[in-house]
């Protein structure tokens, strides 16, 4: 394990549930009310991804100017929620600090915008990360592997080399597409299991020797669910 490539929302800060308030409060200006499903198919999506799933939920034209307008407002609105600050994650800050001291690499993968990125990156803290890489700076966003792939490219290491922390099916998927073994810590929506991935249902309890065993086994392919 040469280093830690993390995700951002719903792994190292509770900030699925601002970007909630925000599509909920578009539908309710629509007169309509999110479903579950719609939900759960947007989490951990590209910012173009996640308007693609709501236009086409609500019935609305597709029209590029107009997605691109809502786009920009629920970013302001997140943004705004950001401002109060971010919850951490259980576990996950300790985790940073344990790997930052350890003098393991790191980089933030993300697919938020890196206006709003850098917003959370006041709350987080960049010194924990030797590089960042954001949805909008990548030819694709999660869950293509194009974001893992420039992260991994930019600390100087194979994508294998690294191990990936996500919360979501979007994002694990974009880590996997990679090469990245992936350590899974769902927050609101189930993650399918695969060889390479092991899944824990909280950082609370996490190690850096914890991390190479896990990262270690998934390397032969001895993915799995642990408490």
């Amino acid at each position: 394990m040469r280093a830690v490539l993390w995700d951002m929302d719903g792994t190292l800060v509770d900030s699925e549930k601002l970007w909630d308030v925000a599509i909920n409060e578009l539908y309710a200006r629509r007169g309509r009310v999110l479903a579950p499903e719609v939900r759960d198919a947007t989490v951990g999506g590209s910012a173009d991804g996640v308007i693609r799933i709501v236009f086409d939920d609500l019935g609305l034209d597709p029209d590029p100017g107009h997605m691109a307008e809502v786009a920009d407002w629920m970013h302001d609105y997140v943004g705004e929620l950001f401002m109060t600050g971010l919850p951490w994650c259980p576990g996950a800050r300790e985790l940073l600090d344990a790997l930052l001291a350890a003098g393991v690499p790191m980089a933030l993968v993300t697919n938020t915008r890196r206006d709003l990125t850098e917003n959370a990156l006041n709350s987080i803290g960049r010194h924990y990360f030797s590089v960042t890489v954001c949805g909008d700076e990548v030819p694709e966003g999660k869950p293509a592997p194009d974001i893992y792939l420039r992260a991994a490219e930019l600390l100087g290491f194979d994508a294998g080399d690294c191990l990936a922390i996500e919360d979501s099916v979007t994002g694990t998927a974009a880590a996997e597409a990679a090469g990245c073994p992936v350590l899974v810590v769902p927050n609101e929506v189930e993650v399918p299991v695969t060889a390479r991935r092991h899944q824990i249902s909280s950082l609370a309890a996490m190690r850096i020797p914890q991390l190479r065993q896990i990262y270690a086994d998934l390397q032969l392919g001895l993915g799995e669910r642990t408490a």
